[in-house]
């Protein structure tokens, strides 16, 4: 039987995953929301996956977890690897394309740059801490401007005379939007002026200080909007890459580094039937108080974290 490998990208609006064979030949893929519960998430996403992957043919024998909850999906899965977002889309990226310099990233609630000389990541730069110019914030404009998200870019293509959206926050970005359409700002003028304004935004604070050099990728959710894509060709004057799976290179990523792991174990998708939950305890055994997160499968601990100190370490039965 030939072996196959697991990769799971696990963050706060999207879940994706990956099976990929020994020349890192994607042999399924599924990409759905998180909705708030990452363990339920990726039971879904493992029965996706389930119903597209040939086990008769392929077994999986690694799995590689990454994203804001891959601790948590680790413990549930049997990670051989977990890894953090740069390492995966960096890993990922470069596996497609081995020239890249620049990767540019924006996901639904946060997004990064991360620059590569010889395949190798020299410098990256995230922003976690504002929703102006991610993919929730252009959801959230879609739904105001009554068209769907997935429609944005190909009306922005429409502008000749794109509208200057004053996106540095998301609240003054709602308002100034609000106060366009009322002036009278054609509805394909302020969507492009959206676009561009994501691409300020993010270029004025993620890629602050940051150069941009020539190849460049563009991945995440907001890259399936060609009105992004166009705005940052325009911005940075080169060509901007659109890889068919952009949204999948932080699962194909690890998946590939599970692969390089050589720790093996084999993957059963019986998981899905499994109960799992968590709970959170805060130590009192010192000063800190740590708050440890206890990772349960069908009631029995499997895994815990977050003490900083010898005293709140839970011993897990094997």
């Amino acid at each position: 039987m030939k072996k196959a490998y697991l990769g799971i990208d696990i963050g706060s609006i999207s879940t994706k995953g990956v099976i990929i064979d020994e020349d890192n030949k994607i042999l399924a893929s599924e990409y759905l929301w998180t909705e708030g519960n990452p363990i339920d998430a990726v039971k879904r996403l493992l029965k996706a996956l389930e119903t597209q992957f040939k086990k008769k043919t392929y077994q999986i024998v690694s799995v590689g977890t990454t994203g804001s909850a891959r601790k948590l999906i680790g413990a549930m899965v049997g990670a051989s690897v977990v890894k953090n977002e740069i390492t995966a889309h960096a890993i990922g990226t470069t596996s497609l394309y081995p020239d890249v310099r620049t990767i540019l990233e924006i996901g639904g609630q946060d997004s990064k740059i991360i620059l590569i000389e010889d395949g190798i990541v020299v410098d990256y730069a995230m922003n976690t801490l504002c929703a102006a110019g991610t993919g929730s914030f252009l959801s959230s404009q879609a739904k105001r401007l009554g068209v769907e998200v997935e429609e944005f870019g190909k009306i922005a293509l429409q502008s000749k005379k794109p509208t200057n959206i004053a996106a540095r926050c998301t609240v003054f970005a709602e308002s100034d939007l609000v106060h366009k359409a009322q002036i009278g700002h054609k509805k394909e003028d302020i969507i492009a002026g959206l676009c561009k304004a994501v691409v300020t935004n993010y270029l004025n604070n993620v890629g602050k200080g940051k150069k941009i050099l020539p190849p460049i990728v563009f991945q995440g959710g907001v890259s399936k909007n060609i009105g992004v894509t166009k705005a940052f060709e325009e911005a940075t004057g080169h060509d901007v890459i659109v890889d068919p799976n952009s949204h999948l290179m932080g699962a194909l990523g690890v998946a590939i580094l599970a692969k390089k792991s050589k720790v093996e174990n084999d993957f059963s998708f019986d998981i899905t039937d499994m109960e799992f939950s968590t709970i959170g305890v805060e130590c009192q055994k010192c000063a800190n108080h740590c708050e440890i997160i206890c990772v349960y499968r069908d009631k029995k601990m499997i895994d815990s974290w977050g003490n900083r100190c010898e005293n709140g370490a839970i011993p897990i039965k094997k």
